[in-house]
């Protein structure tokens, strides 16, 4: 086997992941009336992405072969689309939802940034505890559970950044605060990745090669398991690092408009 048949034949497309990314479309594509905007590019990028995470090769290598592969999915689940779907939202649509009893107390509790950045971070170590991780790899229903939280979790952290409503966000300064806790969090997890010589998750140590992808992975690729995690974990604190500067850019650029807009208004006075 060659890289090329993995990414011809490495697709998987799982009636639930296919009919749910269908209907969270066709769903915001009724709410906004099929207007094409800034706002709808934003929302169908994070879908096609969720898609693209769980149905491409990328998911069949996560879950039989590479700690890297899982990596990546992992960092597009939880830190690519919840964004996206945030931008994607209009202040109109987030208001209309919260004025709905339930949402509103919902967000309440989980928009608070001390507790959304808790339960992000808490949620991104506790799956990468050997035992967890490993049982998503054995069992399917808890990897597609895994898979959710990350979705929902990922939402969570990243509301009081990203949040529709400027009355739910933090401030600029709070935002860039928040962010580079959470980019020092991610990092550390993926170091110990990086500079650890122990394999953690047995499940890689033996694949069952259902693909018939093993020998190019070992031999043509030169991915042991080790140099595999390493990789996984370079990627994690490095392209972790890259959303979380970006992020941070967005919020001192926001910061600098305020301040630019201030200073105006006191000027015209």
């Amino acid at each position: 086997m060659s890289g090329w048949d993995i990414l011809t034949s490495g697709w998987e497309f799982h009636p639930s992941v296919v009919a749910g990314c269908a209907l969270l479309l066709a769903a915001y594509l009724t709410a906004v009336r099929f207007r094409m905007n800034r706002n709808t590019l934003f929302f169908v990028s994070g879908v096609g992405v969720m898609f693209l995470a769980l149905v491409s090769p990328l998911d069949s290598l996560g879950d039989d072969y590479l700690f890297s592969a899982h990596m990546a999915q992992h960092i597009l689940l939880d830190m690519v689309v919840p964004p996206l779907f945030m931008l994607g939202l209009s202040s109109a649509m987030a208001a209309a939802l919260l004025r709905w009893p339930p949402a509103a107390w919902a967000e309440r509790i989980l928009g608070n940034p001390v507790f959304a950045w808790t339960l992000g971070i808490t949620t991104l170590w506790l799956w990468h505890l050997p035992a967890l991780y490993n049982a998503t790899l054995e069992n399917k229903g808890i990897h597609i559970f895994e898979h959710l939280m990350f979705l929902v979790t990922g939402t969570i952290f990243w509301w009081p950044v990203f949040s529709p409503l400027p009355e739910r966000r933090l401030t600029p300064l709070g935002s860039v605060i928040y962010l580079t806790l959470g980019a020092i969090a991610n990092a550390l997890l993926g170091i110990i990745f990086t500079i650890s010589a122990t394999p953690f998750y047995s499940g890689y140590a033996n694949p069952k090669d259902e693909l018939g992808a093993l020998s190019l992975i070992r031999d043509t690729w030169g991915l042991t398991q080790i140099a595999d995690q390493q990789l996984g974990g370079a990627f994690m604190w490095t392209f972790g690092s890259v959303i979380f500067f970006w992020a941070i850019m967005v919020m001192v650029t926001r910061w600098l408009r305020e301040t630019e807009s201030q200073s105006n208004g006191g000027n015209e006075k």
